[in-house]
């Protein structure tokens, strides 16, 4: 190393800091301020970036919120849809059921009268039956217990009496 023999003026690091000094006097605080508003610039940005991002943040929010709601509301409704469904089916069940019951009951009735009309119409035949058979047998009575002679009185009294009974 060199002894310092040679003066401060004379030291060119000397002169190279008066000259960094002099330019930061002179150009520091346009660059602070050309430094200071891209700083703030930025800053603006990066707080109009953080901005818009926090308002799209509420709207998903909201449109989640929104979402959930119509879930909540379309699960409601899907709810009272099956109800009103089961409660249609056990209407529509009761319904057939009081259907079947007024078939079975009105075909039952339609039994019990044919078995009547067939009833009625067996006893008649069984009576017209025993009165053919009444007659016959009292057709056949009175052909073996009357001769020629008692039927020709018969029918001539018969005939008087006729006449007292018309007039």
């Amino acid at each position: 190393m060199e002894p310092e023999s040679t003066s401060l003026l004379a030291n060119p690091h000397f002169w190279v800091n008066i000259g960094l000094i002099i330019f930061l006097v002179l150009a520091g605080p346009k660059l602070w301020k050309a430094l200071s508003s891209a700083i703030d610039q930025r800053s603006m940005r990066i707080k109009a970036q953080l901005d818009e991002a926090q308002k799209l943040r509420e709207e998903a929010q909201a449109l989640l919120s929104e979402y959930q709601r119509r879930q909540k509301e379309a699960v409601q409704e899907a709810e009272g849809i099956v109800a009103a469904a089961k409660e249609l089916a056990e209407h529509h069940t009761k319904d057939a059921m009081a259907a079947l019951e007024a078939s079975m009951a009105r075909r039952e009735k339609l039994a019990l009268e044919k078995v009547a009309q067939a009833e009625v119409h067996a006893v008649a035949e069984v009576r017209r039956e025993a009165v053919e058979v009444a007659t016959a047998a009292t057709r056949k009575l009175l052909a073996q217990a009357l001769t020629d002679e008692r039927t020709t009185a018969l029918i001539d009294q018969s005939i008087k009496e006729l006449d007292r009974k018309l007039h």
